[in-house]
């Protein structure tokens, strides 16, 4: 057969579901449209298994542990970890409550607050955090993949480094982050719809890794260490606590703003909110608590502050002098790290990553290889510089506050204020001014002027913070900084609101179901910028897919 570039981009394009309703297109493919309800797989204890996988992994503990680093007593560092988990879970319910009523993400439901172009704007914006997130998340997981190997052959842990000490990585680190891609790659390919396995299995390994590893640290230091009985020393204690509060809202903020990605999924309406107002905040205040108790109580085993329950589980092999019994706690503790790591990688980053790319072009991109992109991607902005300390951890995760918090309190005000929960899903699959959510050219001004003054008060606290001016005149755009998350969002949220009642957009308070088998040709327009590129039949009265319930 002669090759042509006809057939090779048709050959190129994502792949369809037989007898399927809808085309590829520059707005639709099969990862883009409301979800049909057999793809809705996600009940009550789904959503759990979520939230767990989420909460209990390598960054919650990390967060807790870090904290101690601001000047926070383990005492105030558990109040922080509350308050923000409690406050991502209300994020969460309600931005994901687009997704159950509606089984949309937010690569498509941006639309209707940013138009139709504007869209790609905070989902170009949300690729990028989410690649550098999967970059962090992932050497993780090559670290903790190193020490599982090391526990197996000790010498691979006592490998020859053969890169420059200015590169923060090792040979075997290296080499475990190869081993660790390649188990993520594989699990990429389980449909979202499938994950309620794996999210067990992960549960069960990584709860059975972190009451070891707190075990392990209780007995040796006799209770939880010294550490975890002193006092404050940070000098403005409120600052300290609005700093860490951005921290853990930074570090979920992704997965709040982006949370109809997953409650899509979800069979019944309300399955989602139990996990998210109880599971999620438990889940990270737990996980943060014992990286605390295992920090503090490490402290006097080891002499040492080691906030890395993957660094504290190498030391406890080399304290050990590598003995049999050590290398096989060490083994079954990091075999439960690994599986963490893919877990949450896969829930936060390769799910609303793929989805987001796959907006971006629906005809040959979808899911599966928007991950595949965003893992190229995370790998080369080489996030090992980025978590060389303690400190520079925490600057990350707030900066990524600056940019998902607008975007956050435009999503809230738009679908829960000034739309009240009601759109037209049809018309969020056409590309040109017959839809309500074109606006002009494709754009909602309205977002982007939100957007800005949401975003700029915080940039001088950003530049102080990175480069460590300390100068007084610098201290009132610091304070700033430190409220981000909080402040972002409510700004937007209330400008967006104020500039749609004074301006209001089109198509306020209607609502329709999406086309499902076939749509109606408007002669307006050329059909391949049809709503969804559905194709024409013959029936007189075309199927459609309720979505409204």
């Amino acid at each position: 057969m002669k090759l042509t570039w006809t057939s090779l981009r048709e050959a190129l394009q994502v792949p369809k579901d037989e007898e399927s309703y809808y085309d590829n297109t520059q707005w639709c493919n099969r990862d883009l449209i409301p979800l049909p309800p057999e793809r809705r797989t996600f009940g009550v204890w789904s959503y759990a298994g979520y939230w767990v996988v989420t909460g209990c992994n390598v960054s919650a503990w990390s967060i807790g542990a870090t904290l101690l680093g601001l000047g926070l007593s383990p005492q105030h560092a558990i109040g922080v970890v509350v308050v923000g988990g409690i406050l991502a879970g209300i994020l969460a319910v309600v931005c994901g409550w687009i997704g159950a009523k509606h089984h949309i993400g937010y690569t498509v439901s941006s639309r209707f607050s940013w138009g139709m172009y504007g869209s790609y704007f905070p989902v170009i914006l949300r690729t990028f955090v989410g690649c550098i997130w999967f970059g962090i998340q992932a050497f993780w997981g090559g670290q903790a993949t190193r020490v599982l190997w090391g526990a197996i052959i000790p010498g691979f842990a006592h490998m020859k480094n053969t890169f420059s000490e200015s590169s923060h990585l090792a040979t075997n680190d290296f080499i475990g982050l190869v081993i660790w891609m390649f188990a993520f790659v594989a699990l990429v390919m389980v449909r979202p719809e499938k994950m309620q396995i794996p999210f067990f299995i992960s549960f069960v390994l990584v709860a059975g890794s972190f009451i070891g590893i707190l075990i392990w640290a209780v007995h040796n230091a006799h209770g939880a260490g010294a550490m975890f009985h002193t006092p404050a020393t940070a000098p403005n204690l409120g600052a300290a606590w609005m700093y860490g509060i951005t921290a853990v809202l930074g570090a979920w903020g992704g997965g709040t703003v982006g949370q109809s990605d997953w409650t899509r999924y979800a069979n019944k309406r309300l399955a989602p909110t139990t996990s998210q107002m109880v599971v999620a905040p438990f889940t990270i205040t737990v996980t943060a608590l014992v990286g605390i108790i295992v920090t503090s109580a490490a402290k006097d085993v080891l002499g040492s502050l080691i906030w890395s329950p993957i660094a504290l589980l190498g030391e406890i092999q080399e304290l050990n002098h590598s003995s049999p019994r050590a290398r096989a706690g060490v083994f079954f503790a990091s075999l439960g790290l690994v599986s963490s790591q893919l877990m949450v990688s896969v829930v936060l980053n390769s799910m609303s990553v793929g989805m987001d790319m796959s907006g971006l072009w629906p005809r040959y991109i979808n899911i599966r290889r928007g991950s595949y992109i965003m893992a190229a991607v995370g790998i080369i902005v080489q996030p090992w510089q980025l978590l060389n300390t303690a400190a520079k951890f925490l600057r990350v995760m707030s900066s990524f506050g600056i940019f998902l918090a607008p975007a956050t309190g435009i999503l809230i005000a738009d679908y829960h204020l000034i739309r009240q929960r009601k759109l037209k899903m049809d018309e969020l699959y056409i590309g040109n001014r017959s839809s309500i959510y074109w606006y002009s050219k494709g754009l909602n001004w309205r977002a982007f002027v939100a957007f800005a003054f949401g975003m700029w008060p915080m940039l001088p606290g950003l530049a102080a913070s990175v480069n460590g001016y300390t100068a007084p005149s610098w201290a009132g755009w610091i304070q700033l900084y430190n409220l981000t998350f909080i402040i972002g969002t409510a700004i937007s949220g209330v400008l967006f609101w104020v500039l749609s009642i004074s301006f209001p957009p089109p198509g306020l308070h209607q609502e329709s179901a999406f086309v499902g088998e076939a749509l109606p040709m408007n002669e307006n327009y050329h059909a391949e910028d049809q709503a969804i590129g559905v194709q024409q039949t013959k029936e007189k009265e075309p199927a459609t897919l309720d979505v409204s319930v």
